[in-house]
């Protein structure tokens, strides 16, 4: 990966803290096994350059005309290489990546409820394979920076990248805890799909406020459950079959910790039940899915007995 554009934006933008994670040693550093296998992975890539790049509900990179027959048949198996595919969808040169979310809901239902990212510099905390990041550009974002510590992911994001490389958006394999802090930075930072993965939810939020700039807006989305203020869900082991849960909230604990953190104009944009519509195996994802993890006689429940995941969006201010 040519990290080179990355390290010109930090610098220009006065993140130079953040320049040692742009660098090849950095890289160099990392210790996840099949990191080597996907770097030779990209490395075969074709070089076809995209006649077009659209960041709507389906990320479209290219058309099928872009090449030939037999070049775009070896550039399918090689994305299946890199399953599992979960956020999107993406079409790549005529190639429907139909992945685990239909990521474009979620979206759709927070986009116009939170400040607009036009001219905004964004900060994407457990961004995946970089979805978002490709529709926080169509909504005008100046840059996104993406972090996530899956490197499964982040080499998927590389591969969209190698078709993509003029897009302002990146993404590291760096969890938030490593960024240098505080930053006092970013026009909005997002956490989507994290917070409940944190073994400290009050840290989260603390890190994600201290990388905001004064005024800047923090987008928080989490699994949630039905309770008063105070109430939180810790499960014993798993959750609806994922063992790194720790902390579920409800609506009004989750808005509790966000103010007591400091945060103001702490306001719910959205709540909302995943449908295994919205969440569900297809061929770019094999492997267990939402209809796996919720009781098969009633859906209001998870396969341990739990509560079934619900969603809530909630957006606040760092203040002056």
């Amino acid at each position: 990966m040519d990290l080179s554009p990355l390290q010109v934006l930090l610098h220009d933008s006065g993140l130079d803290s953040l320049l040692p994670f742009a660098q090849e040693d950095f890289l160099q550093q990392i210790k996840h096994g099949d990191f080597p296998r996907w770097r030779d992975r990209l490395a075969q890539l074709p070089s076809i350059r995209p006649s077009s790049l659209n960041y709507g509900s389906k990320v479209s990179i290219g058309n099928a005309r872009d090449s030939d027959h037999q070049t775009l048949s070896l550039l399918k198996e090689q994305l299946r290489e890199f399953i599992p595919w979960r956020k999107g969808p993406f079409d790549l040169f005529g190639i429907d990546i139909d992945t685990e979310w239909q990521s474009n809901l979620k979206w759709d239902r927070l986009v116009d409820q939170i400040s607009p990212l036009h001219s905004r510099k964004v900060l994407d905390v457990g961004c995946g394979n970089g979805y978002y990041g490709f529709r926080m550009l169509q909504a005008g974002a100046d840059f996104v920076l993406g972090l996530d510590p899956h490197i499964a992911y982040v080499a998927q994001f590389w591969l969209l990248k190698h078709f993509a490389a003029t897009a302002p958006v990146f993404v590291l394999p760096l969890s938030l805890e490593q960024l240098p802090a505080p930053l006092n930075f970013f026009d909005t930072v997002f956490s989507m799909g994290v917070i409940y993965h944190r073994r400290s939810p009050i840290d989260h939020i603390l890190q994600l406020k201290s990388c905001l700039r004064p005024g800047g807006e923090l987008v928080i989305e989490s699994i949630c459950v039905d309770g008063t203020e105070g109430y939180c869900l810790t499960p014993q082991k798993k959750y609806a079959r994922m063992s790194n849960v720790w902390f579920v909230p409800s609506i009004a604990t989750l808005l509790q910790w966000l103010s007591r953190c400091g945060l103001t104009e702490i306001t719910v944009v959205d709540e909302s039940v995943t449908a295994t519509t919205e969440q569900r195996k297809t061929e770019w994802m094999p492997y267990e899915s939402l209809a796996d993890a919720l009781d098969e006689n009633n859906v209001d429940l998870t396969i341990e007995g739990l509560p079934a995941p619900k969603r809530v969006v909630v957006t606040a201010i760092r203040p002056y």
